[in-house]
């Protein structure tokens, strides 16, 4: 079922908090902006749906959900903030676990789990604004033995971000109907 009225957008411009800032100025507030308008974008995604539609899989024999991916960014905003660029290596991973799949795969759901994994996720970019806020783009950090930048690191966040919200569009649509920006 489409959203008849708003021209095939997900809320009308006026009321889409990501289209509220203006225009930015700089590298660090575009690189920020960016992450920050995928960040939004996700949770948008997942608004106003039941803890069963949140944990819908996709299309067999993919094990991607909207829940799955809340979960999955949770890890990699972990991973990349804590782990890389604090270089706070012994911290073990977010569902680090074989049978978790990096986020994608998790026990019977509930309200509790969907509660649980959106305050982690929520938690972690927290985390990370407050990582960002005080580094430096051009400060260099150790990634897999290489020396890394770390506005790559936002970029590839960034990256990461949008290319999951383009998963999280098609399960939106298989869920309600619901597809746009």
């Amino acid at each position: 079922m489409a959203n008849p009225g708003y021209d095939g957008m997900w809320l009308p411009s006026d009321q889409d908090p990501r289209m509220q800032m203006g225009p930015t100025r700089g590298e660090r507030e575009c690189l920020v902006g960016y992450l920050e308008h995928y960040r939004q974008t996700l949770a948008l995604k997942c608004d106003g749906l039941s803890a069963e539609q949140l944990a819908t899989k996709a299309v067999p024999p993919s094990n991607i959900s909207l829940l799955g991916l809340v979960r999955h960014m949770a890890r990699v905003e972990q991973s990349w903030f804590r782990r890389v660029i604090e270089a706070r290596m012994d911290i073990p991973r977010l569902f680090a676990d074989e049978s978790e799949d990096a986020g994608f795969n998790f026990p019977e759901t509930d309200d509790d789990l969907v509660r649980e994994s959106h305050a982690l996720w929520q938690d972690e970019i927290a985390y990370a604004r407050e990582v960002l806020d005080r580094t430096e783009l051009d400060a260099v950090v150790d990634v897999h033995g290489e020396p890394t930048e770390v506005r790559d690191i936002v970029v590839h966040m960034v990256e990461e971000y949008a290319r999951h919200c383009g998963h999280a569009d098609l399960v939106r649509e298989c869920i309600d109907g619901r597809a746009g920006q």
